[in-house]
């Protein structure tokens, strides 16, 4: 499981990143489904081929519930990049689900040993998956099933095609951005600006699952700043924005440079006090703070 892959599914198990997403892209923002209405669901499904197990995994995937009633399984797949034979992934993972569904409705019956319908068999619910695409370049073709397979046009009117629900993130529009309400919101952010301004103005959002939010952003920038702060933050309480991170490594670069400059020789702590426009001892108590030991 690549680095990538992991920390956006670690992040997105979260109910209320999870139903977040849902709302905002299935619903526009409507609050339809709730945190406490999500139930996990394994992201492992099992299914039989020429007589052997074979195993399907899904990366996020919960059931949405309403009064112990199941009203879908919904499902998260993450993309770095385009993958043509993304429907035939989705269509597998939706129809294992199906069939597990069919296979719930019947049990054996004692007397004769024959799978016979349940009497009180939960009604069979809809899947459905999303695909969350994290890539720079817009998702053009293989949306469907019939962009991949080629059927003569005497076969086309009975061949079924099957849809994927491909959900771009950096081509959200600022509204769109907006309507989120978790970290997913500052996720998004960054990729909508990063592709429209090649460039990130962090916001003052407060993180809430601060050790993922900072563990995405740290694989994806290839900048540990991100990850360096964060044991530092929540020992000490505070409240933790991604502009507050950024400040806090744009105040350790400067302290790194006066530190080497000290070092050798170049400059005087009266100098770099000034330079940063504190006395000497608060310069002192940020190299401790930074573990830069003169």
């Amino acid at each position: 499981m690549g680095e990538k892959d992991l920390a956006q599914k670690t992040l997105e198990a979260y109910n209320d990143v999870f139903a977040d997403i849902v709302n905002v892209l299935l619903f526009n923002g409507r609050q339809l489904v709730q945190e406490d209405e999500l139930e996990q669901e394994s992201p492992d499904s099992i299914y039989k081929v020429d007589g052997k197990l074979h195993e399907l995994k899904r990366d996020v995937a919960k059931y949405w519930k309403h009064n112990n009633i199941r009203i879908a399984l919904v499902g998260l797949e993450n993309q770095i990049e385009t993958d043509k034979y993304m429907p035939i992934r989705v269509m597998s993972y939706d129809a294992t689900a199906y069939r597990q569904q069919l296979l719930n409705q019947y049990e054996t019956d004692l007397e004769t040993g024959k799978q016979v319908r349940k009497k009180n068999a939960e009604p069979i619910y809809p899947v459905v998956t999303m695909v969350l695409y994290f890539g720079n370049i817009p998702w053009k073709k293989y949306r469907t099933l019939l962009d991949i397979v080629e059927v003569p046009e005497e076969l086309r009117p009975y061949v079924s095609d099957y849809n994927t629900n491909i959900f771009e993130i950096a081509w959200l529009s600022k509204e769109q951005v907006e309507l989120f309400k978790s970290d997913f919101k500052i996720v998004a952010d960054y990729f909508v600006q990063m592709r429209t301004n090649k460039d990130y103005k962090p916001s003052r959002q407060i993180i809430k699952h601060v050790n993922e939010v900072l563990q995405l952003m740290s694989v994806f920038t290839n900048d540990n700043t991100f990850e360096e702060y964060q044991n530092q933050f929540i020992t000490k309480g505070e409240e933790v924005t991604m502009a507050g991170i950024l400040d806090k490594a744009e105040a350790r670069g400067k302290f790194d440079l006066l530190y080497k400059l000290i070092k050798k020789g170049r400059m005087t702590l009266e100098e770099a006090a000034s330079d940063l426009g504190m006395t000497v001892e608060q310069l002192l108590a940020g190299f401790k703070e930074y573990n830069l030991v003169l």
